[in-house]
C-alpha cells in the first residue's frame, strides 16, 4: 500500500529519474547525511559511482529500522562535491538505483558543494521518507 501522489502539472514534460513534488500521507521518516561509510566508518569506494551505491545501501539500512523501503522514499537531497564527475558516473549511479531503489523516483535535487565534512567523501544523501499509517 502506498499513499504517495506524485505531483506533474499539466504540460510539463515528465521528469527522467526523479519526481517534480511527491504528496504523501503517513509517518514520516528522516535521515542524517549519509556517506559511503563501512560498518567500521571508512569510506567504500575511490569514485562516486561506487561510494553511491554504498550510500544507498546504507541508506536504506537506516529506513529499514523505521519500517520503512525504498518505495516510501519521498524526497532525497544530494551533496555532490564534481558535478563533472556526477554527470560522468550517471550510468553506475542509475544502475545502482535501479538495483537498489527499482523504479520508485522521489523528488531530488543534486547540489555541488565545495566539500564535505568526511574529506574522502564525494557524496552525501539525505532522504525524507513517508511510511503509509
Amino acid at each position: 500500500m502506498t499513499a504517495h501522489q506524485t505531483l506533474l502539472p499539466p504540460g510539463w514534460p515528465r521528469p527522467r529519474g526523479y519526481a517534480n513534488g511527491v504528496a504523501a500521507t503517513g509517518r514520516l521518516v528522516f535521515t542524517a547525511g549519509v556517506v559511503a561509510f563501512d560498518a567500521e566508518e571508512r569510506i567504500v569506494g575511490a569514485d562516486l559511482g561506487s561510494q553511491f551505491r554504498q550510500v544507498l545501501i546504507n541508506t536504506l539500512a537506516v529506513l529499514a529500522e523505521a519500517g520503512a523501503g525504498p518505495e516510501h522514499i519521498v524526497r532525497m537531497t544530494w551533496y555532490v562535491t564534481n558535478r563533472d564527475e556526477y554527470i560522468a558516473s550517471l550510468p553506475e549511479i542509475g544502475a545502482a538505483y535501479r538495483e537498489l531503489v527499482g523504479k520508485h523516483y522521489p523528488a531530488m535535487a543534486v547540489v555541488q558543494v565545495a566539500a564535505l565534512v568526511e574529506a574522502d567523501a564525494k557524496i552525501e544523501i539525505e532522504s525524507t521518507a513517508v511510511v503509509p499509517a
